[in-house]
């Protein structure tokens, strides 16, 4: 460790339950990196993996945007594709596209029309690995693809549990304020707590953790976070 981050790292207690805003400020003096590093958030849920009905998904728009160049691509035909390219997708097509991306993944998102789903299945082996699947669930299979590119390309995040109940996501840039930052840990925490299964009794939410993408994890308190 260089002496540039134990002098920034000077105060910190990884045992210690930080307030958001404390959390926050901690975070902003410490991401120095000559690049702009991201937020992270950690959430360790308290829920079985193995259970289907246990495995929480879903997407949640930033207030203020990730601060990261989103592309998008949309499986769709005729008039559907001027509408996709109009509201900003990098791609749009149907067999063309299908084609295209069975050699090369060069987007973060796809968005499909559900007449488009059939063929889109081809590329299971190839998107579904990569989460990158058009799931209606999550908004990427509709007849608005404007809406979707726009929500997609303004800031949207996905959410899912990982095999130990833990969901983790990057949800800003660190050159956004502070009240931005904790604007966007409120809603995406928010989403996560709204998304809780019927079937969990008890506490739902066991630790929550924010870091920069080179900087230390700082838990936050618990009481804090269900208000969010």
């Amino acid at each position: 460790m260089g002496k540039r981050l134990r002098d920034l790292l000077k105060g910190f207690d990884k045992e210690k339950h930080y307030s958001l805003a404390e959390a926050v400020a901690f975070l902003k003096k410490t991401a120095t990196t000559r690049f702009d590093e991201t937020l992270e958030v950690a959430i360790n849920l308290a829920i079985d993996s193995r259970k289907a009905d246990q495995n929480i998904r879903g997407m949640v728009t930033m207030p203020h945007g990730t601060g990261k160049t989103v592309r998008v691509i949309v499986f769709c035909k005729d008039l559907k594709v001027e509408e996709a390219l109009a509201a900003g997708a990098d791609r749009a097509g149907a067999e063309d596209l299908i084609a295209h991306v069975q050699k090369t993944i060069d987007f973060d998102l796809c968005i499909a029309t559900p007449d488009m789903m059939a063929s889109v299945g081809k590329l299971g082996k190839v998107l579904g690995p990569k989460g990158l699947m058009p799931n209606p669930k999550l908004g990427t299979v509709t007849s608005d693809v404007a809406t979707a590119v726009k929500n997609a390309k303004g800031g949207q995040v996905e959410f899912r549990t990982e095999k130990a109940g833990i969901v983790h996501a990057g949800l800003c840039k660190m050159h956004f304020s502070p009240a931005q930052i904790e604007e966007s840990v409120k809603a995406f925490v928010g989403a996560v707590v709204r998304a809780r299964p019927t079937g969990i009794k008890g506490s739902y939410i066991k630790k929550v953790s924010l870091s920069t993408t080179m900087g230390p994890g700082l838990k936050l308190e618990l009481g804090e976070v269900y208000s969010f």
